[in-house]
């Protein structure tokens, strides 16, 4: 059994007992947040797919904890006409595991 959900402007396709990574949730760790943002359940071999959500099926997300990405570098500059700019960016996120698909 499997679902794709939909957090932070991006799809996931998970399972229970899977660990992800989705942009930060305001929630602490230890928390359980519960996702209606699901877009398509497979249970069984029967493929249920929402227009755009499926009515009534929820995954719940167990909060592991937070953190940051690695820091990606952004530089910009013109040739000839000494400009350059130098900035850093971590990006945060929400460590997840699955724990319940409920279709």
């Amino acid at each position: 059994m499997y679902a794709i959900i939909e957090t932070g402007g991006k799809q996931y396709k998970v399972q229970e007992g899977d660990t992800l990574y989705v942009e930060k949730l305001p929630a602490e760790p230890g928390q359980v947040v519960t996702l209606e943002s699901v877009l398509a359940v497979e249970k069984d071999g029967q493929l249920v797919l929402g227009s755009p959500l499926v009515e009534g099926a929820r995954v719940s997300l167990q909060v592991v904890r937070h953190g940051r990405g690695a820091k990606i570098i952004v530089f910009k500059y013109k040739p000839k006409k000494n400009y350059r700019r130098k900035k850093g960016h971590r990006q945060p996120f929400t460590q997840v595991v699955v724990e319940k698909i409920q279709a």
